[in-house]
């Protein structure tokens, strides 16, 4: 019998890192994509840090900087709010980790706005913020939901970071990644099976809705 716990936790951590990184990476990609500070290099750069460092890296130091014995952890401690081996300690880690994935591709659909539609909009009168969600934003819609998808599917699919923040408790921060490597270790390859197949069948479908996504709004821009 599949215990279908493990892939609820993954959607809800999938679920609140993609929502959280939607409202940090619209401004920062809007900043990479319209800086000219000599500094941009640097901060794109650190932007990218997780597509080449190793999920444990940025688990151990997640881990680290908000362990008990540390100042962040020891105020958080006293405050009450559990986030070693706990949930809060999950997203905190899916979000470092997926930063780039929501990131980079607003930034490329920002670059590649028409800045006269942008002047157009201030000199209508609208405000920046009226600019960017009423005009900005929906010509953008291909990458947006390119960063929204992918930065999902990502996060469901993590599995160093969340292990070294999170260990493996079931019901609380046993994603379904852990629970796959767990029965592997246990040599329950029928469960490993299953759950693998079931990630398999998850990832083709964010793909695939990827690529439908993008492909219906260049018909919808040529017409």
């Amino acid at each position: 019998m599949i215990d279908w716990t493990p892939f609820v936790l993954s959607f809800k951590l999938a679920f609140v890192t993609t929502l959280i990184l939607l409202l940090i990476g619209i401004p920062v990609a809007w900043w990479l994509a319209n800086t000219r500070s000599r500094f941009k290099p640097f901060i794109e750069a650190l932007v990218s840090m997780p597509l080449v460092l190793p999920p444990t890296v940025i688990g151990f130091y997640v881990l680290w900087l908000l362990a008990p014995e540390s100042i962040i952890g020891s105020l958080l401690e006293k405050i009450g709010v559990e986030v070693v081996f706990a949930f809060p300690g999950l997203v905190i880690g899916s979000i470092l980790y997926s930063f780039p994935f929501m990131v980079q591709p607003l930034q490329s659909g920002f670059e590649s706005v028409d800045r006269s539609i942008i002047e157009a909009s201030y000199v209508a009168g609208k405000s920046f913020a009226q600019t960017l969600l009423r005009v900005v934003l929906p010509a953008i819609k291909p990458s947006l939901l390119t960063a929204i998808i992918i930065t999902f599917a990502h996060t469901i699919g993590e599995f160093g970071v969340v292990l070294m923040v999170g260990g493996s408790i079931p019901g609380k921060t046993q994603v379904a990644s852990i629970a796959i490597y767990e029965y592997v270790e246990a040599l329950d390859y029928e469960h490993a099976h299953i759950y693998s197949l079931i990630m398999v069948a998850i990832s083709f479908a964010v793909l695939v809705s990827v690529y439908w996504l993008n492909r219906r709004f260049k018909r919808v821009a040529q017409w």
